[in-house]
Formats: C-alpha cells, sequence, structure tokens
C-alpha cells in the first residue's frame, strides 16, 4: 500500500539513524505485504543481519519497539519472523478512504507523459477474425485505456495484414465473381470462404495461378486499376472487422488501421540502412542480417531475412519500418507489440537489429507484451464442433445469447430493449474478464458456465456487486450529489476491511500498467468486491437509526461503486445499474 508507506517513511528514516542504518538504502526493503493477514506493508531484515552482526528477528524486534510511538496514528507496528509489518488503523483508513471519494481518479496521479505505440489486434484481410484474436485485441486496448488515464499520448497500432501475394488471388477470385456478389460475400462474414475458395483456384487451376501472379506484379507496381480492387478487398473486411470491434467495445477505429501496406514504400530505407551500417549480408541469394545469439538446427547462426532471393520483403522488413516510422514521424518513446507468445524470438531478433543498426536508442524501450492460447477443457486449442477455429463474432454472438437467459432467470423483472443491453454488458463484459484476469503469458481455459457465474473472479460478480450499490441508491430518500461530502468512519472490521481494499486502488493500477498485466487489476477490482460483500452482510446501510453511520457507509458504498465502475471501464468493460 504506497500510500501507507510514504506516511511511514519518515519514522522509520528516523529510527534507522538512530540505529545506524540511515546510509546501506534501506528505503528500498519497506514494500507491501506479502501475507494480507500479517499486514498491509513490511519490511524484512534479513539483509540487515550482516551490517548489524544479529539475527533479523532480533532487528525488527527491535526496530518494532522504536518505531511503534512515532506510528501511533497510522499503523499497528508487529515484528514476525524477521519482517516488521505495518497494519493501517481504523482512522487512517477512514482519512484515505474519505480523500478519495470526491476525487473523481480515486487517487490516481498522472505519470510523466510518454509518447506510446501499442501495436495490437491486427487481423487479416479477407480472413475472419477468430478467437485467436481475442487476446491481442482484449488486451492491447485494456493497455491503452490505462496509459491514456495516466496522461500518456498513446498511438493505436492495427498493423493488419492488407499486403502480399495472396492478395493477387484474392483479387483475380474477386474479379471472377464479379465485384457485387464478392462485396456481398465479403459483407456478410464469410471472409474465411472468399479467402478458402480463392485458395483451392489458385491451387487447381495453372491459368487461375498465372493471373494471379501476374496480378501481384501489377499490385506492388502500383496499377491504379489493381489499387482499386486492393481496396474493395480491404474496404469490405474492415468493415466486418468493425462490426466486431463494436460488438467488444474496443477503442479501435479505421484511423488506427496501419497496415502492411502503409509501410511499402519503407521497406527500401530498411534494406539500405542495414546495408550502410554494414549489417547486411548476402546468403543464398537472399538479403539477411545475423542479429547473434541463435542458432539454427544445425547449430549455425540464424539468420534473419530482411529480403528473399526473389526480391520479396518479410515480415521482418515490415517490423524494422514500423520502428522507424514510429521513431522518426510518431516520436515514440515505447512501442508496446500485443502479440502471442510463439513469436517471442522473432521480435527480440527485430528489437536487437534496430538498436544495432541505429533505428532506436537508449530513448526508447520495446516491449513484447506476450500472451498465451485459449484452451477448450480438452487443452487443446480451442475450436469449434467441427474442428476449425471459432469465429470472433459467432463467439461473442453465443455469449450475449448466454448472458440474456441467465438475466432472465435471475431477474425476470428486467425485460425488452434494457435486458438486452444489460446482457450485451454481462456477455461481452464476461469473455472479456475471463481474458484479462487471467495473467496474460499463461495460456487459459474456456469455460462458459465458469465465466458467466455470478460467483467468484468474473465480471458478472464484480457487476452485480455495482448493480446492488446502485438498489442501495435507489432506496435510500437522499441525493447520490451529496455522498461526496460525507466522512468515512471505519468502526466495524469489515468496513476497515473494505476500505483498506479501496485505498490499494492507485498501487494496484500502477503496478498493473508497469507490468503490462491486466489480471493484477482484474485481482485487486475483486479483492474489493468480495470485501463489499462482507461489509454488505454485516453492516446494515440503511435504516441503522445512527445518520452519522449511515451516512459513512453510504460514503464507502459509492467510493465502492466508483472504484468498480473506473476499474471495469478501464478494462474496456461496461457496468450495468440494474442486472
Amino acid at each position: 500500500m504506497k500510500q501507507l508507506i510514504d506516511d511511514s517513511l519518515p519514522a522509520f528514516s528516523t529510527v534507522m539513524k538512530e540505529m545506524g542504518l540511515s546510509d546501506i538504502g534501506w528505503e528500498g526493503l519497506l514494500g507491501p505485504a506479502t501475507v494480507e493477514d500479517h499486514g498491509d506493508a513490511a519490511m524484512p531484515c534479513h539483509s540487515l543481519s550482516r551490517e548489524l552482526k544479529r539475527s533479523p528477528g532480533d532487528i525488527a524486534d527491535e526496530i518494532c519497539s522504536l518505531i511503534s510511538p512515532l506510528l501511533g496514528e497510522v499503523a499497528i507496528v508487529s515484528s514476525i519472523n524477521g519482517f516488521v509489518n505495518l497494519k493501517a488503523v481504523p482512522s487512517w483508513l477512514s482519512s484515505k478512504a474519505s480523500s478519495l471519494l470526491s476525487d473523481p481518479r480515486i487517487g490516481v496521479g498522472e505519470g510523466g507523459r510518454l509518447t506510446i505505440a501499442v501495436d495490437y489486434s491486427a487481423p487479416n484481410v479477407a480472413k475472419e477474425m477468430h478467437v485467436g484474436h481475442l487476446r491481442s485485441t482484449v488486451i492491447g486496448d485494456a493497455l491503452v485505456r490505462m496509459l491514456e488515464f495516466k496522461g500518456h499520448l498513446v498511438h493505436r497500432e492495427n498493423h493488419v495484414g492488407d499486403w502480399g501475394t495472396p492478395f493477387g488471388m484474392l483479387i483475380e477470385h474477386l474479379l471472377d465473381l464479379g465485384e457485387d456478389e464478392a462485396a456481398n460475400e465479403l459483407g456478410v462474414g464469410d471472409l474465411d470462404s472468399f479467402y478458402k475458395q480463392a485458395r483451392v483456384k489458385f491451387v487447381s487451376d495453372a491459368e487461375f495461378a498465372d493471373r494471379s501472379r501476374s496480378r501481384v506484379v501489377l499490385l506492388q507496381g502500383g496499377d491504379a486499376e489493381t489499387l482499386r480492387l486492393w481496396r474493395v478487398l480491404v474496404d469490405e473486411s474492415m468493415r466486418y472487422f468493425n462490426e466486431v470491434y463494436s460488438m467488444l467495445g474496443v477503442l479501435l477505429t479505421d484511423d488506427d488501421i496501419m497496415g502492411e501496406s502503409y509501410y511499402q514504400d519503407l521497406l527500401p530505407t530498411v534494406v539500405e540502412r542495414l546495408s550502410n551500417s554494414g549489417m547486411l549480408e548476402n546468403s543464398e541469394g537472399a538479403d539477411v542480417v545475423f542479429p547473434g545469439g541463435w542458432k539454427n538446427r544445425d547449430g549455425e547462426p540464424l539468420p534473419m531475412i530482411i529480403r528473399k532471393a526473389d526480391g520479396g520483403f518479410n515480415y521482418s522488413t515490415s517490423d524494422l519500418a514500423c520502428i522507424i516510422d514510429r521513431v522518426e514521424r510518431l516520436e515514440c518513446d515505447q512501442f508496446l507489440y500485443v502479440v502471442g507468445t510463439p513469436q517471442k524470438q522473432h521480435f527480440e531478433m527485430v528489437f536487437q537489429v534496430a538498436r544495432k543498426a541505429g533505428f532506436m536508442d537508449d530513448r526508447h524501450s520495446s516491449i513484447h507484451v506476450n500472451f498465451g492460447s485459449v484452451l477448450d477443457t480438452d487443452g487443446r486449442v480451442l475450436k469449434s464442433r467441427e474442428g476449425e477455429v471459432i469465429k470472433l463474432h459467432d463467439l461473442l454472438s453465443e455469449a450475449v445469447i448466454r448472458a440474456n437467459s441467465a438475466i432472465e432467470e435471475k431477474n425476470p423483472e428486467l425485460i425488452g430493449e434494457q435486458r438486452n443491453n444489460v446482457a450485451s454488458m454481462v456477455g461481452i463484459g464476461a469473455v472479456k474478464y475471463a481474458d484479462l484476469s487471467t495473467e496474460r503469458t499463461k495460456d487459459y481455459v474456456f469455460e462458459w458456465e465458469k465465466m458467466l457465474s455470478f460467483e467468484g473472479n468474473t465480471a458478472p460478480y464484480l457487476q452485480y456487486a455495482h448493480a446492488r450499490i446502485c438498489s442501495i441508491f435507489r432506496k435510500w430518500a437522499g441525493e447520490r450529489s451529496e455522498i461526496p461530502d460525507f466522512e468515512i468512519s471505519c468502526c466495524e472490521p469489515e468496513e476497515s476491511n473494505l476500505a483498506r481494499r479501496l485505498v490499494r486502488f492507485p498501487s494496484a493500477l500502477d503496478e498493473t500498467i508497469s507490468t503490462f498485466s491486466p489480471h493484477k487489476l482484474c485481482t485487486h477490482l475483486h479483492s474489493v468486491a468480495s470485501a463489499f460483500a462482507s461489509f454488505y452482510e454485516a453492516c446494515q446501510v440503511l435504516g441503522s437509526g445512527d445518520e452519522a453511520v449511515e451516512k459513512s457507509r453510504l460514503a464507502l458504498c459509492e467510493l465502492t461503486a466508483k472504484q468498480l465502475e473506473l476499474g471495469l471501464g478501464l478494462l474496456g468493460i461496461g457496468v450495468p445499474e440494474k442486472m
């Protein structure tokens, strides 16, 4: 709990000076407690043993005896197994929670403004968005929201696959169908079928394959009519992608599209700069660089292909062009690539080459925000009953249908458009939260029953906590706008526990952002909702007969609702007022 640590540092400074430890950098030892029952903050004393020639337990006992009188209004101090533990006292919690109540940012300050490019989602034109795109899209969207909330300038970069040799066969297939028929087929979202039809013809029809290769030459040469037909494919595909983005409730728009086509003019520049740096070599007719540190199966240095023997460019070339553009045009300080873990080596090699070639330097940080796979209950990658990759549109539609049924059962009085809106928030929120609440580097199992449950660490559980608070305010005779002026007073253990969780929000969000790990914010929000459930069961909010107590508990409810709404909003998840 950063606020508690900050308020305790002056007392620790005094004590450490008295013990002769003022010059050993002890400040880094004081941090959040790892065992909540022991306290909110803790200092391990084991590293101090060498300096004082005493056991960690003895050192912790002495610090406790010296510092307790200085922190009487801040925390209860205890010594356990060589740790000095601090547990915030109710009056301190009351004061801090009250100060957050009127703050729309709930204590979250803005950091130093950075310019950050976030590369995420990245579907391929004329191909369906499937469940594999879910993680990149929702993780990237959540990080964008959090970074913007902290005051950074964020460039959303949707690096769609809209260029390359497959477009020769796709354009020829479009011509064979006729533009109107092709647009209709793409417009209803049957992108996979369109692509597969083109691929089958390319493999089985030599004349079609020849036309497709010739069309690639025209496309790369900038032929006006070919570019117009290419644009038809891109526009129809993006229209369908936007429908999925709208269902997901993410921030991506057409203005964020930075497809592979955008960087084509920069690809020769990449080759030229690598050549001028002396890094470019020729290997079996291809232009390559050897980043160093990687070997192939034969134990030989692994090259990164920049330009293939046939003159075509590789993904690595495009990613290097992205870095040049983001450094020189966007003037970015940081680049985040929200891409699956299998691309780990690719990005490590790209980043190394970019630094060695001078495309970026120590002023820039490049981070592969990697993530695991979505699995079925059998432990395999999630697929449909037919063995096909599940289309994201279909998955989201089913989520809303299932949520609608669950809400109808839980609250049959919620009907019509209102129930449909709530079902959308709950269904889509459940899918997104199940993904975001999992540590992103790990795989997770997709289970409908679990993610749509109103119990446990799920979006419906958090959303229901918010709706329950809203129902309290509907029963209350006062004006909700008055509540930020109320004082919070934590007298009962459940009140203190809820306030303790609420006060941790700024630290939880900062930790989430610094590690690019949305699951940490999810864990915090779940702890708040759980603490609220205990508070709601033990502490009567309305009708207690004590006006001061009622106001204090209404204020705790208000702060909880605000935090759930803001926290889930930063994850891209809506909060209904009724469920």
